[in-house]
């Protein structure tokens, strides 16, 4: 058993198909997947998609891309939102300094919110980091002293640092297909320190499809290479990373009633 814990199945490759992206997922041992918010204005669409399907989950969150067009979104509203039967968690918000497609104030100031509507709920936040590991580890740390709140450092592209300080506030980290990329060797030197109860594994689909699918549009059924990959690198076999991630993605998300 497998569970893709960050996929978009609105965005257009898969929205398109989305009947025979669930079929393939199923066929494949994915047997669940959060569909993951980019923009709280459209959390409708979302929790559609996870209405529809009983093996699908949403989140309630600004992409930091976005965070400048979504400021007017206060906690509250991500409280208020997250109440939904299908929400499982808060995010992904976070900090982007490769694209630095938004302000990074804004983006700091999204993810704040978003630390204290997680904080509040006791939902999951789901965190997208690039390129800002500094500030973010700084913020996870200063915010936690604040009180504690769960997270995932989602699609990790960090080092030790980052990883350990995240590991150390008691945050999970998920992997996605670039583990399997030939130069992703420092992601996967972190994936062999992770513990046990604290690793996910994901999609990010439609992006970051995995070796041997690279550079198609990605799905939660590719998730499965992503697994095996993992598996090697952690020196252990298929299954039992299956049982793994499955029970670390059920205690995390524990909204979803899966059994750990």
């Amino acid at each position: 058993m497998l569970i893709d814990s960050h996929c978009h199945l609105d965005f257009e490759a898969l929205a398109g198909d989305i009947e025979g992206v669930m079929a393939r997922a199923a066929a494949a041992g994915v047997d669940g997947m959060v569909t993951i918010s980019t923009r709280v204005d459209n959390f409708s669409t979302y929790a559609a998609i996870a209405e529809r399907f009983q093996n699908v989950w949403c989140s309630v969150g600004t992409h930091p891309h976005n965070a400048d067009q979504e400021l007017h979104i206060q906690t509250e509203d991500l409280i208020r939102l997250s109440a939904h039967p299908r929400c499982v968690a808060i995010g992904e918000a976070g900090l982007d300094y490769f694209y630095d497609n938004a302000p990074r104030e804004a983006q700091a100031t999204g993810l704040r919110r978003h630390i204290a509507a997680a904080r509040s709920t006791g939902l999951p936040l789901v965190i997208h980091s690039r390129a800002a590991d500094d500030d973010m580890a700084a913020i996870l740390e200063e915010e936690s002293g604040q009180g504690a709140f769960p997270f995932v450092l989602h699609c990790f592209t960090a080092g030790t640092d980052l990883a350990n300080r995240a590991l150390a506030l008691g945050g999970y980290i998920s992997f996605s297909g670039i583990i399997t990329f030939r130069n992703a060797e420092e992601i996967r030197d972190v994936a062999k320190i992770v513990p046990a109860d604290r690793y996910l594994v994901e999609t990010d689909a439609p992006y970051l499809a995995p070796i041997p699918h690279r550079g198609q549009s990605n799905e939660p059924s590719f998730v499965r290479h992503t697994a095996a990959k993992l598996a090697e690198v952690r020196g252990i076999d298929l299954a039992t990373l299956g049982q793994q991630t499955t029970a670390n993605f059920a205690r995390l998300f524990a909204k979803t009633g899966l059994s750990a």
